[in-house]
C-alpha cells in the first residue's frame, strides 16, 4: 500500500513527544508499505532531519514553517469561526504537494487534526486521522490555566477546533486516539464516528534501569521546556512543592532535563538546589541519576512519554492524575498519584525516606511497561487499521 504521512513536524529524530510517535509510525508503516512524508520544518534541524530521512530511503518533503509569523498572519481569523490552528498550520505549498500525491497514495495518515485539513477534499483516499491527545480539549485546559485575554483566545480555539474535529472525524475511515480515556471523551463529543486506541510505547532498549544506585534525594523531570504544560508544572513544583521538600531534606536536588527552556525556567537554574540542563544528547543517563521522577503536570492529555521513560528506567514516579491517567496502570502499584501540593510533598518524602520502597516501586514499574508498552505491543492495532483500509479499497474496486 502507498501511504502518505502528514505531520506538523518532521518525524525525526525521536527527541520529543510528537516526534517519538511519528517516527515510530513511519518506521512501522515502512516495514510492509511504501511511505512518503509531508511535514513542516520549524528550523534548520528539521530540514536536516528531512534529508536524513531521504538518505534512509523515506522520501520526505519538508515545508519551511515560521510559527511566529504564521500566528501573526492568522489573527484575522479571530473575526471568523475558523480555528486559529488551521491558519497557523495552513499552507498552499503543502496542500499542492498533497494534491499532487493523491493519485499515488492509497492511504493518507494525518497526525493531528490540523494536518487532516490537507486531505479533507480527497474522499477518494482512505483517510486516517490520528487525533492523539484530542487537540481541541488541550485548548480547553489551557483556558482554565491562563488569565484573560489569553484564556478567552484559548476558549474560542477549543470551541472552534472541536466543531472542526467533529466534522472531519465523520469523513475519515478511522480516528486514532492514544488512550481509552481520550476515546471515551471522543465518543461523547463526536458520537457515531469510528475510533480506535493506538497507545504510545517506550523503547525498552534505550530506557533501562541503571546498574548502579541512583543519587539520593535527587528528583528529575524531563520534557521539552518551552511547552506550556511542562513549564506550568515545573514552575508549580519549584515554587510550591520543592522548597517544602527541602525543609525535610535540605540536600534534595531537582533537575529539569529538556531542550528550549523558557526564560522563566532558565531563571530557576542554580537556585536552591535546582538545575536546568537545557538540551542533552541523551536523557537516559540523566533520568537514571534520579531517585524519584516527578511529573507535576496540571495540563495534560494522552500518554506522557516522560512517565513511561522514567518507569522504563526503573524509577518510582510521583505524578498528578493529569500526568498519569493515560498510563493504564494501577495507582499505588505502578506509580503514585498526588494532585495537591501537600500530598505531592508527602508522597515524594515518603519515597526519599524509604529508598528500598522506591526501588521496589521502580522494579514493578519497569515490569509493567515491559508487559504493556513495548512498541510492538502498543502498535498491534495499527495492523487492524491498515487492514480496514485495504478492505475498503478492494470493495471500491469491486463496486466502482
Amino acid at each position: 500500500m502507498n501511504i502518505l504521512f502528514l505531520s506538523q513536524r518532521v518525524p525525526y529524530p525521536p527527541n520529543r513527544g510528537d516526534k517519538i510517535s511519528t517516527w515510530r509510525l513511519v518506521s512501522r508503516f515502512r516495514r510492509e508499505h511504501e511511505v512518503r512524508v509531508l511535514a513542516f520544518a520549524h528550523n534548520q534541524e528539521d530540514l536536516d532531519a528531512a534529508q536524513k530521512l531521504c538518505d534512509m530511503g523515506i522520501q520526505t518533503t519538508a515545508i519551511p514553517h515560521n510559527e511566529f509569523w504564521k500566528k501573526v498572519q492568522s489573527l484575522p481569523l479571530l473575526l471568523t469561526n475558523t480555528p486559529l490552528t488551521l491558519g497557523v498550520y495552513g499552507s498552499k505549498k503543502l496542500q499542492k504537494k498533497v494534491d499532487d500525491l493523491a493519485q499515488w497514495a492509497d492511504l493518507a495518515y494525518a497526525f493531528s487534526s490540523s494536518m487532516g485539513a490537507f486531505f479533507e477534499h480527497h474522499p477518494e483516499l482512505q483517510r486516517v486521522l490520528h487525533i492523539g491527545e484530542l487537540d481541541s480539549d488541550k485548548w480547553r485546559q489551557y483556558s482554565e490555566r491562563t488569565r484573560f485575554p489569553m484564556s478567552a483566545v484559548y476558549r474560542r480555539e477549543w470551541r472552534t477546533l472541536r466543531e472542526y474535529e467533529r466534522r472531519l472525524a465523520h469523513m475519515v475511515t478511522e480516528n486514532v486516539l492514544c488512550t481509552h480515556l481520550e476515546q471515551r471523551i471522543f465518543n461523547q463529543e463526536i458520537p457515531g464516528a469510528s475510533s480506535i486506541v493506538l497507545r504510545n510505547g517506550v523503547d525498552l532498549e534505550q530506557f533501562f534501569p541503571a546498574p548502579e544506585a541512583s543519587e539520593a534525594n535527587h528528583l528529575v523531570f524531563t520534557g521539552v521546556m518551552n511547552y506550556l504544560p511542562n513549564v506550568d508544572g515545573c514552575l508549580w513544583f519549584a515554587k510550591d512543592i520543592f522548597p517544602r521538600i527541602q525543609e525535610r531534606y535540605p540536600d534534595a536536588r531537582f533537575t529539569i532535563i529538556g531542550s528550549h527552556p523558557t526564560p522563566e525556567i532558565q531563571a530557576l537554574n542554580n537556585q536552591a538546589g535546582i538545575h536546568v540542563t537545557g538540551f542533552v544528547d541523551s536523557v537516559t543517563g540523566w533520568i537514571q541519576k534520579g531517585a524519584v521522577a516527578v511529573t507535576p503536570l496540571r495540563i495534560a492529555r494522552g500518554i506522557q512519554n516522560k512517565v513511561l521513560e522514567a518507569m522504563a528506567c526503573g524509577l518510582p514516579v510521583v505524578g498528578t492524575t493529569s500526568a498519569t491517567q493515560g498510563v493504564e496502570g494501577q495507582a499505588g502499584r505502578d506509580y503514585i498519584v498526588a494532585d495537591d501540593a501537600t500530598l505531592f510533598i508527602d508522597m515524594v518524602c515518603e519515597l526519599l525516606a524509604d529508598p528500598a520502597r522506591g526501588r521496589a516501586l521502580g522494579q514493578t514499574a519497569r515490569q509493567f511497561v515491559e508487559d504493556n508498552y513495548h512498541w510492538e505491543v502498543a502498535f498491534a492495532p495499527l495492523d487492524d487499521i491498515v487492514a480496514k483500509c485495504a478492505t475498503n479499497i478492494r470493495l471500491q474496486k469491486e463496486n466502482p
